[in-house]
């Protein structure tokens, strides 16, 4: 059996910066098992599979999977294989089965290699446990406790389909400054997969609103890009949204400390005061394109 891969990399218009993304086309015939292996032989943080869609209607349904496990819901495999889709049909509009749910996303074709998705949020997020606390996640990350916190925003724990324990540090020296200490870690950062999303504000930075690190040291370690994450995320920035009704537009940063900048884009509609809609967009460009046997 011979499947189809492209090698992508999501959150970024330029190759080998972003998140690296592997998309296996028709991928109908392999088992749990299989996609397993086939995402730890990529050794990716996310390998993406098409398959049959359930309803005709759509374009594809899809199956995630971390080198450690599957997940229901990531966002940059979301936006890479919309960006793919795009490129290999000539859409503009691409309908997603994940197991999150339905997902719809809106495509730019640039040319043979690089696109542009946003997607709607299947499942707005919502807070998922308690915070963590101040003291054990100073120490699991390496830092003074008086370095965590940033203006408003507070300790916190949200999801939108995955759970990220959402962590405001001081500023993006302090961001910089991170030193995981995995004995502390998962007392820390206890719920879903012991996932810390650090952030801080950059008001210094042109065209940034936050700088950001997603760190899961059983997970990825530490990721480039996260859309889950900056799903789980928009909870909390609605919490301060400037406007009780209208859009509200944030640029992110991340993997900056990698050497792998990202760009994550995130827009809120906001009704009433109450968070309605939630869309993360974001660049992707194509940099491998291949055929894996599997015997």
């Amino acid at each position: 059996m011979k499947l189809r891969y492209q090698i992508l990399d999501v959150f970024t218009g330029e190759a080998f910066k972003g998140n690296p993304l592997a998309v296996v086309a028709d991928a109908d015939a392999l088992d749990d098992a299989q996609m397993q292996i086939i995402a730890r032989e990529f050794n990716l943080s996310e390998t993406i599979f098409f398959r049959t869609p359930k309803d005709s209607a759509h374009n594809v349904a899809a199956r995630i999977f971390t080198p450690g496990g599957e997940l229901p819901f990531a966002g940059h495999p979301t936006v890479g294989a919309a960006v793919a889709l795009g490129i290999e049909h000539g859409l503009d509009e691409v309908t997603i089965e994940e197991k999150i749910g339905l997902i719809r996303a809106q495509v730019a074709v640039m040319d043979g290699r690089r696109g542009r998705a946003v997607f709607e949020l299947p499942q707005l997020p919502a807070e998922a446990g308690a915070p963590p606390e101040r003291e054990a996640v100073a120490r699991a990350l390496g830092l003074d406790a008086g370095e965590i916190g940033c203006g408003a925003f507070a300790l916190s724990t949200y999801s939108a389909g995955v759970s990220f324990h959402l962590v405001p540090v001081r500023d993006a020296d302090v961001l910089a400054r991170i030193k995981v200490n995995l004995a502390e870690w998962n007392e820390a950062f206890p719920h879903g997969r012991h996932s810390a999303y650090v952030f801080t504000e950059t008001p210094g930075e042109d065209g940034n609103d936050f700088g950001v690190r997603m760190l899961s040291p059983a997970l990825v370690g530490e990721d480039p890009a996260t859309g889950s994450a900056a799903a789980a995320f928009i909870g909390l920035l609605a919490l301060r949204a400037p406007l009780a009704t209208g859009e509200v537009r944030y640029a992110i940063r991340q993997g900056y400390e990698m050497g792998r900048p990202s760009r994550i884009d995130l827009v809120l509609t906001m009704k009433d005061g109450m968070l309605v809609r939630g869309q993360i967009g974001g660049d992707a460009v194509i940099v491998a394109r291949g055929e894996l046997d599997w015997d």
